[in-house]
């Protein structure tokens, strides 16, 4: 077998890698298991050493790692440039502040002394998705390597040289062997690496099924396990709001990264006193949106991942549309080569209808109605999803209010949803459970462990 880095612009064949053998498998996971108990000895002042180190590599090589990137799952070229820099950020905020996140915690109780120290679990297999595929994994393996856990990647299966370009970055950067591996394997395989004993915890990004499963297997395994799942985040738009910077945003959110993002922004919930000036503007602004080449620096909308995932959302769409949707602009696959979609705005988008309900993974907005604030809030939260969400008015404290009634992990109030490794990033429902990112992401793969002293 092996994994095709095939570009989405023209459907050419990048590269091809070959999948790893039983031989290299069971290499890789002994590497992994006999690295940890001598990694996690290290010094915290080397493994933050070694971290900024990732940093710096991460910025000698990130003209070549975003091209890559672009080729391989075509994210525009100014996007992937700015996933390298965030991974190095990422890279570095962990060897700047994980030392205190992992410090001893004093506990007053009936002891002489109490605490609570932060101990490494182990080995931690990563299974990560295509749409960030450097900034993902970075934020998984940043924190649970520093707090002295070796890491294995699963990374998918149509970015095989941005799986391997990241194993890179940890071995150039002097991480000892076995710390980072990159497990060139299928999905078929995974559910066998859970179950192996020299693997304590599991971080999945990815589909709700996926999500399922790993979830099922790290459950029978009695090990611990993160999920961040999809996301159908409501954008809500009140009669207050700035409409310039409502809608400059609203087409940030929606369409970067060809609108292929957990946290973009998908259900733009307008009230109704506002509702025309809103899609007016809207649409004016996705219509502007320059397709092409990723490799432009000029593109705003490049391919999407997969020929597969185009079907699929335009499904969806002519869907939505038979089920009464009104296409406001796009709403159809763009002629000629490559995967790529038109920008889209369906309105009129109401419970029965597939946009309504589903995630739409692409470059597709949806427009739904609402009489006033209070029902916005209750739209917003009809939603087996609960990733993140945004409130627009220029009343700071009645965005708050509304920010603190939304059921979903983020919640950003004239702002657009947004990973940071200073805050915590995670969701809630079937957008999954567990946090990444800031003091809580550090601490989800730690054995915190109290001690008592009489």
């Amino acid at each position: 077998m092996t994994f095709k880095s095939v570009n989405p612009a023209d459907g050419r064949t990048v590269a091809e890698i070959g999948a790893f053998t039983p031989g290299e498998l069971e290499s890789a996971l002994h590497q992994a298991a006999q690295a940890a108990p001598h990694w996690r000895r290290q010094t915290l002042a080397e493994r933050c050493r070694l971290l900024q180190q990732a940093a710096a590599i991460l910025r000698e090589r990130a003209e070549g790692f975003a091209r890559m990137m672009t080729l391989e799952m075509g994210k525009p070229i100014s996007e992937a440039r700015a996933e390298i820099e965030k991974s190095a950020w990422g890279c570095e905020f962990y060897a700047a502040e994980g030392p205190g996140f992992l410090s001893d915690e004093e506990i007053t109780s009936d002891a002489g002394r109490s605490l609570v120290v932060y101990q490494p679990l182990g080995t931690v297999l990563a299974v990560m998705p295509w749409n960030f595929p450097f900034w993902q994994v970075f934020r998984f393996a940043a924190p649970a390597l520093l707090a002295g856990n070796t890491g294995l990647l699963k990374h998918a299966s149509n970015v095989p040289q941005c799986a391997l370009a990241i194993e890179s970055v940890f071995t150039d950067a002097g991480f000892p062997a076995g710390v980072f591996r990159t497990l060139m394997i299928p999905s078929s395989q995974v559910e066998g690496v859970i179950q192996d004993p020299r693997v304590q915890a599991v971080t999945l990004t990815g589909s709700e099924p996926a999500g399922r499963q790993v979830a099922a297997t790290a459950g029978a395994q009695i090990k611990k396990s993160l999920l961040e799942l999809g996301g159908s985040d409501p954008f809500i738009v009140l009669e207050d709001a700035d409409l310039e910077l409502a809608v400059e945003q609203a087409v940030v959110s929606r369409f970067l990264n060809t609108g292929q993002s957990c946290i973009a922004a998908k259900r733009f919930i307008v009230v109704d006193a506002i509702a025309e000036a809103f899609i007016d503007r809207f649409r004016v602004a996705v219509e502007a949106l320059v397709m092409g080449d990723p490799l432009d620096d000029d593109t705003r909308l490049g391919p999407m991942a997969r020929a597969d995932l185009r079907d699929e959302l335009h499904q969806q769409v002519v869907d939505s549309i038979a089920q009464g949707a009104v296409a406001v602009t796009g709403c159809r696959p763009a002629a000629g080569d490559g995967v790529y979609y038109q920008a889209s705005i369906l309105d009129h988008v109401r419970p029965g209808v597939r946009a309504y309900t589903e995630e739409l993974f692409g470059p597709v907005a949806s427009i739904i109605r609402a009489a006033d604030e209070n029902e916005a809030i209750c739209i917003a939260n009809d939603t087996d999803f609960g990733l993140g969400g945004s409130v627009w008015t220029r009343d700071s404290e009645r965005g708050e209010r509304i920010a603190r009634q939304l059921e979903c992990g983020s919640a950003f109030v004239n702002g657009l949803v947004k990973s940071d490794p200073r805050l915590p990033f995670g969701g809630i429902k079937h957008s999954g459970y567990g946090r990444e990112l800031s003091r809580l992401g550090i601490h989800e793969f730690v054995n915190a462990k109290t001690i008592w002293i009489r």
